[in-house]
């Protein structure tokens, strides 16, 4: 029981950064973001253009979390872009809200036949899995904090692929 405690103030002591203003004095949390951004533009997630006139544009904001291995050491630093979706406007920004995801019960029956035929199984997971869809509609993001393009601070991001956060997560296969 002391080990769950000492996990604990662990946690407690380093409480994760709640903005950008915060995060971006620790070099740690520089890199998180570094990483997450480079995996959006290896994703091709959006094109950096000129609003145009009478579109919305939403907001995104910074999410840490430091993520610990079972004895409650920190195993690495998580920064994640998320789009602030409820500035989205119905039947402007996105049309209807779609998100595929597979229930509980269905995992326990894959679980269950695999067992009884002695399947094996095999566990992934995929990093930033939510950026493979394609997004049908015109979403325009401001440009992340702390990632401005110099030579262009008035553009806003035309989003291509979805993130996390947003309304419009239907998307095309």
């Amino acid at each position: 029981m002391a080990m769950h405690y000492a996990y604990m103030s662990k946690v407690v002591q380093n409480p994760d950064p709640t903005s950008f203003e915060e995060a971006k004095t620790e070099k740690k949390w520089m890199n998180a973001m570094q990483e997450e951004i480079d995996a959006l533009a290896e994703n091709q997630t959006w094109d950096l253009v000129k609003l145009p006139k009478g579109k919305n544009v939403v907001g995104c904001k910074w999410v840490y979390k430091t993520k610990h291995d079972s004895d409650g050491n920190v195993s690495r630093h998580k920064a994640r872009l998320v789009a602030k979706g409820y500035a989205q406007m119905q039947g402007i920004d996105y049309d209807e809200t779609f998100a595929p995801v597979a229930k509980m019960a269905s995992i326990r029956t894959l679980l269950a036949v695999s067992a009884t035929k002695r399947w094996f199984l095999h566990h992934m997971d995929v990093k930033n899995a939510f950026l493979h869809g394609d997004i049908e509609e015109e979403v325009y993001m401001c440009q992340p904090p702390g990632f401005e393009e110099k030579r262009h601070p008035e553009f806003v991001c035309k989003l291509k692929k979805a993130l996390y956060g947003m309304k419009s997560t239907k998307t095309m296969a």
